[in-house]
């Protein structure tokens, strides 16, 4: 049986994928972990304790899940490739609190997934994300159903900045604005391409996401923000006055926004990326009665 201190090691991992005649897919981004300590610091900052369930997303060969495994209550590893299925059923094998499911982490209803899994408890989620679908799949898991406390994921480097970048910045946008929203986040390490196999391009990075107990600002409903934002920033150079009236999204009329924004207490003539995400809840706000909604609308 395959330990996942082994599966550490870059040659056990190639022979494990040579066996079952795996050829890793580039297209799906495929970089498997081969550093224990980086492994040791996503555990230890995801922290799963005995009462807690895990999703997993993006198992690969379950160097990670077979360690969640040992440390929580239940664990449901969530992989889009059919391939590595027989691979995790070598590697996972004695592991009984272990469910694996055929998915697209972007667009399964990730909250109904852990509805109907096994066991009970308070859920933590982590990844090791394909850097292609990193912002569909952050989306999907923040703007859904899914009731959580803590997330871990690995994600690019260059994604890491953004998401902790600051108001004013290049780096500063949608991405940020909605994970501030819902969370407390933070770069838990820097990870260098030597730790996979095979070797990407690109550094990594390790980021914590605490879910917020209160929101920043007044409560607003999820369709109001994620539209507002969308918007601000799909025109970057334009004034926010100009921005929101452009968004074909939103169906506003500049007559109706100027008045808006400054009841909001906001100068029409800023751009988005200068506005905290408390400015952009308030906003939100402000502006959710007057939103065009349609069938199709989605939330984050």
């Amino acid at each position: 049986m395959l330990l996942s201190a082994k599966l550490t090691s870059p040659r056990v991992l190639q022979d494990l994928l040579r066996r079952h005649d795996f050829r890793v897919k580039k297209k799906l981004g495929q970089n498997f972990l081969v550093d224990a300590n980086i492994l040791d610091k996503i555990i230890r900052s995801l922290a799963p304790a005995g009462e807690h369930r895990v999703l997993e997303i993006g198992p690969g060969v379950g160097t990670l899940t077979r360690v969640l495994a040992r440390k929580a209550n239940h664990v449901v590893a969530l992989e889009l490739d059919l391939e590595l299925f027989p691979v995790l059923e070598e590697t996972l094998r004695g592991c009984s609190n272990i469910t694996l499911v055929h998915g697209d982490a972007a667009k399964t209803d990730l909250g109904r997934l852990m509805e109907t899994a096994p066991g009970a408890g308070p859920v933590v989620v982590v990844g090791n994300l394909p850097y292609y679908a990193t912002t569909p799949i952050i989306f999907n898991f923040l703007g859904g159903s899914l009731s959580w406390e803590r997330a871990v994921f690995m994600v690019q480097k260059e994604v890491a900045q953004r998401m902790v970048a600051r108001p004013g910045t290049k780096e500063y946008g949608a991405l940020t604005v909605t994970i501030s929203y819902y969370t407390e986040v933070e770069t838990a390490a820097v990870v260098s391409p030597d730790s996979f196999y095979p070797r990407p391009e690109v550094e990594s990075a390790v980021i914590r996401l605490d879910r917020r107990a209160k929101t920043p600002g007044a409560w607003v409903d999820p369709f109001s923000f994620s539209q507002v934002v969308r918007a601000a920033f799909a025109y970057r150079r334009k004034t926010l006055e100009n921005a929101l009236t452009r968004y074909p999204g939103l169906g506003l009329k500049k007559s109706l926004v100027r008045p808006l924004l400054v009841a909001a207490g906001i100068e029409p003539s800023r751009r988005g990326e200068t506005l905290s995400v408390e400015e952009f809840t308030e906003l939100a706000f402000a502006l959710g009665p007057f939103l065009r909604r349609t069938a199709t609308d989605g939330e984050v």
